[in-house]
């Protein structure tokens, strides 16, 4: 390396020799230098991952323990390192200064715009070498690899149980640790992911966002809409495994193995009597509250509804 003598015209005097950069102290220009050489003298204990910086490491480290130190002063949401703390306070800002120029959509950093560009190009660069499939970002190919490798690198410290993404452990320790961070504002009720809380607040909007394509029956929920739909088709995908009679749903076949293991889940408060259905509970509750019974249906009209397989 070379030192410069007159350090009052030049502001940057100790230079690199691989490339020419300028530093300004002597320990700035020795960390440079390892990405010339490759070095990386702090490692991960978990992992062996290197890193050229202390900070790194131990920002490093987190995604190992889920700990997220930096704390979102307006919704209380953690991160794992404080420019990521800076870049997700622009939410509350509303602070967009990165613009597409293809629909004026705007985003809070550079790198997220790039990502945007994609849809308009239809690019994915990032190719899994495995089975071929392409992604428009190299973070998605990293975690979509792992379905190959079966690595499972976030691993709960309460439990062991490995997780292939740090936000996918943060979401399981809600769950040794009771948090339920994200709550209605109309009900006060609280959910342990956001997308909990969407699912519910439907509840109150009324919205059914998922329609059949057969009839028209719209659902809250996606998973009530496929579990609907067998309804107009002769499948009948769930066979009990007693005795073999099949059924279009899974809460179906649940229900009717109940007769076989002689479960009885639905108890009367009164008299302690036990039902399979619930329904069933609620017409007995009738016979303490003296509320009027419909009449039971013929065998005539069973048989019409539910004919014989």
């Amino acid at each position: 390396m070379e030192r410069y003598e007159d350090t009052c015209t030049t502001q940057k005097p100790w230079k690199c020799e691989d490339c020419g950069k300028g530093f300004k102290y002597p320990y700035q220009l020795e960390t440079h230098r390892r990405s010339h050489t490759g070095e990386r003298p702090y490692s991960c204990s978990v992992c062996g991952k290197g890193c050229n910086w202390l900070s790194d490491l131990l920002k490093h480290e987190r995604t190992h323990t889920g700990e997220r130190p930096f704390i979102c002063s307006v919704c209380g949401k953690g991160f794992s390192d404080s420019s990521n703390l800076q870049k997700h306070q622009q939410i509350h800002t509303g602070e967009r200064p990165f613009i597409c120029s293809e629909c004026g959509k705007g985003y809070i950093t550079s790198p997220h715009l790039l990502k945007h560009l994609r849809i308009h190009t239809g690019e994915r660069p990032f190719i899994c070498p495995e089975c071929g499939k392409a992604f428009s970002d190299s973070s998605n190919l990293l975690i979509h690899r792992r379905v190959h490798t079966g690595e499972r690198p976030f691993i709960c410290p309460e439990c062991g149980k490995g997780f292939t993404t740090s936000a996918h452990l943060l979401k399981h320790q809600r769950i040794h640790t009771g948090e339920r961070p994200f709550t209605c504002p109309k009900c006060g009720k609280s959910f342990i992911q956001s997308s909990h809380l969407l699912t519910h607040q439907r509840v109150h909007t009324g919205e059914r966002p998922f329609s059949c394509s057969e009839c028209g029956k719209a659902f809250s929920r996606l998973s009530r809409l496929k579990a609907h739909q067998p309804v107009h088709t002769d499948e009948r995908p769930f066979r009990c495994s007693h005795c073999e009679k099949s059924f279009k749903s899974k809460h179906e076949v649940l229900t009717h193995q109940r007769i076989h293991i002689g479960e009885r889940p639905f108890s009367c408060t009164m008299c302690g009597k036990q039902f399979v259905h619930s329904k069933n509970l609620l017409r007995h509750q009738r016979v303490h509250t003296g509320e009027m019974l419909l009449p039971a249906p013929t065998v005539e009209k069973d048989l019409l509804c539910h004919p014989s397989e």
